[in-house]
Formats: C-alpha cells, structure tokens, sequence
C-alpha cells in the first residue's frame, strides 16, 4: 500500500511507488516487507516514511538494518538538491488487522473485534491459518478457543495490555502453538 506526495513534489523526490519497487527486494532478503510508503514533500526538508512488516517482529536493530537499506538505495537515485529525511517503521499497535498474515504476526497478542453481525469479540489470537483465526477466550469455566472466519471479522484490533496474561490463558495458547 502506498501514499503519495502531492502533485508538486520536488524535482528528484522519488514517488511512493518508486521507494516501494526500490526497497521491495532489499526488505524481502532480509525478512520484512514494506507495508506502505508515504512521501511527504510539504515538510522541509520532505519526510520518507517507510513502514515495513514480517513475520519476525521489528525490533530496534531490524529497524537500524532496515534503515540502513533503505538509505543505502535512496543514496543510489539522483536526487539532484531534494532533501530528505527518511524513516522507517513498525506499523504500531493501532494499525487494523485487516490480512490474515496481520492475525498471523499478532499472535499471542489481545485483540477486540467487531464481527459481520454486529457483536464484538475479545481474545488472545493463538492462530491464523486457511481464512480462519483461532482465539483463545473466557468462557464459563476458564478459557476455551474459538474459531472466526476472516470473513466474519468487521474490524479489529490489537489491544494495548498493561498486565500479563493469566498462567491457565497462557497454556492454552502454548497448546495451541504445539499442535500447529
């Protein structure tokens, strides 16, 4: 996904698209993919904002490689005087989960749900696999799992915790982790 720059974007800025075809095969060896890039040419000097994404969660080194690239192949492009300042990041815990491989990379993690008829769901995602995400939730007696269809999912989103999860919610999570 990629935003652009408006229409008067400076001579030598590179395009959204540009930056995402430059740095697609760069970000892919090394685990990640952009996720989206905008280019923001009304900030001086203009903003490169490169948020990338992978099944290995992004930590501060990754991002530091992931820079690192990314500077390295915009230093290759003629510029000409078009300053820039770069970022790469993280895509944030408000980010919708939208793709099964947004579930997939979230597991483990709370989310809250609005489904296709209105109801909302809350739980720690333990898989996501074959258009389907597996949660575990409370249930009367403990916790159980609870399969949604990705096609039943309106929104959702990751949740931010501020105390761990409990030991028995935990162990069905690792369960689940094993028979994957």
């Amino acid at each position: 996904m990629t935003s652009g720059a408006p229409a008067q974007r400076p001579a030598g800025l590179p395009s959204a698209e540009q930056v995402s075809e430059l740095l697609d095969s760069e970000f892919a060896r090394a685990g990640y993919e952009v996720e989206a890039v905008t280019v923001d040419a009304r900030r001086r000097p203009a903003h490169i904002t490169v948020v990338a994404d992978g099944d290995v969660p992004l930590d501060l080194d990754s991002i530091a490689e992931l820079s690192r690239l990314a500077s390295e192949r915009l230093d290759a492009l003629d510029t000409g005087e078009a300053a820039y300042v770069l970022e790469v990041t993280s895509p944030g815990v408000e980010r919708p989960l939208t793709a099964e491989k947004h579930f997939r990379r979230a597991r483990g993690r709370k989310v809250q749900m609005r489904l296709a008829d209105g109801s909302a769901l809350t739980g720690r995602i333990a898989a996501a696999r074959d258009g389907t995400i597996d949660l575990v939730v409370p249930q009367a007696r403990g916790w159980g799992l609870r399969t949604v269809s990705l096609a039943e999912v309106g929104n959702a989103v990751v949740q931010v915790e501020f105390s761990p999860p409990k030991p028995p919610e935990l162990e069905l999570l690792d369960r689940t982790e094993d028979q994957r």
